[in-house]
């Protein structure tokens, strides 16, 4: 008999790291983006004179407005600002008031935390676009370009590394190459720790050098299903002929920053090792959970290598935009990434989105805020099959590399759940712990 679907995490669960997040986290957030536009008042006088201050202080009036909302758990309301999206997220508002059912309204508090977290990066995007002409600007900018400058000597070390690759990837023999693979995979991993949402904005960027410690972050990989993924791309690359010339895999991205860079040096890895022919990054079409990888933040990384002063940096820089120049790598960035649904609503939802990753031989999930969408962000039991909790989303084989930084997670050893809660409490929370899944629609 298969296991009922469980509840939603919420901040309705009073102590629950849900709580915890809705209660502190969330505000914190808001009221640094607050000061983020205050701190720009004189930019937006610069560039747009009297009317960039007045967007300023209403843009300010509103989320200090959506701040109280949020402290006094006052009813979720519906956006205003008209956007392609709007109708999806008023829609999904009616839905939360129905499953609800009686006269209580979906509130901060008492709704599942997926969907007010998402739905406050929602307001903040629409008080800037209820505001031109400062409605391009990105309060989480700062923190991202931080992030970048910070990791420097990180990503001075990676770049360097897919540049000799590249000079060596045809005298590898197979072994060489999946110890390659398997080198480069774990620090796109790792690279997910990263994450300035969770850490409230404050730095967390990646100061040592990524490839000296895997060997010691082994052991924190509590699920490991790199060998299943090795298998899809190798056979893959075994079986390539004129029918199926073309290889592809999807990058749906998490943080810019520095996991932005290790996911695009695995990107090129993948092609110079022929193990793809074309790689599909999906980011975010709207500033999003502090640190993820809008188009903006893509462009933004690649000029920044490009103009680096460290030779690998600037080289990588130069061919990755010729990457994306010849049609080798593809940026998307579907609405439906920044809507509140979970994953298996995709198919009904985006179907458009859905058809283009099926076309995909594998998907490679980044972060948590992906997990908690494919699982559907619920109280999952530990040992609750990864396939099951999916749901049905099923487009193409995949995997997520995720640390985590939120209390859900399936697939796990009977015990072993509560064997790391009993040795460190906050396991599941703190990015210490990682995990790299594997699902395929024939499972």
């Amino acid at each position: 008999m298969a296991a009922p679907v469980p509840q939603s995490l919420s901040a309705k669960f009073v102590g629950s790291f849900a709580y915890l997040t809705v209660k502190d986290r969330l505000p914190l957030i808001l009221t640094r983006a607050i000061d983020t536009l205050h701190r720009h008042k004189y930019l937006f006088l610069e560039h747009h004179g009297e009317e960039g201050v007045e967007a300023e202080k209403q843009t300010i009036s509103l989320l200090s407005k959506l701040l109280n909302e949020l402290k006094t758990d006052k009813p979720v309301i519906p956006l205003t600002d008209k956007l392609c999206d709007t109708e999806q997220w008023n829609q999904y508002l009616e839905r939360q008031q129905v499953l609800m059912g009686g006269d209580e309204k979906p509130s901060w508090f008492k709704s599942p935390w997926l969907y007010v977290e998402c739905y406050m990066y929602r307001r903040i995007h629409e008080a800037l676009q209820l505001n031109p002409p400062i409605s391009s600007f990105d309060v989480f900018s700062e923190g991202k370009f931080k992030s970048f400058f910070d990791s420097q000597k990180a990503i001075i070390l990676i770049c360097t590394c897919i540049q000799d690759l590249s000079k060596n990837v045809e005298n590898l023999d197979d072994g060489q190459l999946k110890e390659e693979f398997l080198k480069l995979f774990q620090v796109s991993l790792w690279g997910n720790r990263c994450d300035l949402s969770i850490s409230s904005s404050e730095d967390n960027s990646q100061t040592s050098n990524p490839l000296d410690c895997l060997d010691s972050l082994k052991p924190f990989i509590l699920i490991d299903d790199i060998e299943s993924i090795w298998s899809i791309l190798a056979n893959s690359k075994r079986t390539r002929n004129d029918t199926t010339p073309k290889a592809r895999v999807d990058i749906i991205l998490d943080n810019a920053g520095f996991e932005l860079i290790t996911d695009l040096v695995l990107a090129d890895f993948l092609l110079i090792s022929g193990l793809a022919t074309e790689i599909h990054f999906h980011g975010k079409n709207i500033p999003w959970f502090v640190s993820d990888s809008t188009y903006t933040d893509f462009k933004w990384t690649l000029r920044q290598l490009k103009a680096a002063n460290h030779m690998g940096m600037s080289k990588c820089g130069v061919k990755w935009e010729d990457s994306i120049k010849s049609g080798v790598w593809v940026y998307h960035d579907d609405p439906f990434w920044t809507l509140p649904h979970e994953f298996c609503d995709m198919q009904q939802e985006a179907p458009n989105l859905y058809a283009e990753l099926q076309k995909s031989n594998l998907i490679i999930f980044k972060g948590d805020l992906n997990y908690r969408k494919l699982t559907g962000d619920r109280q999952w039991e530990f040992t609750v099959s990864f396939h099951h909790a999916l749901r049905g989303f099923h487009p193409a084989p995949f995997c997520i590399l995720r640390t985590l930084k939120s209390d859900v997670q399936v697939g796990l050893k009977p015990g072993q759940g509560e064997e790391l809660k009993a040795t460190d409490v906050d396991w599941m929370t703190i990015g210490k712990y990682a995990v790299i899944q594997f699902d395929t629609p024939s499972m």
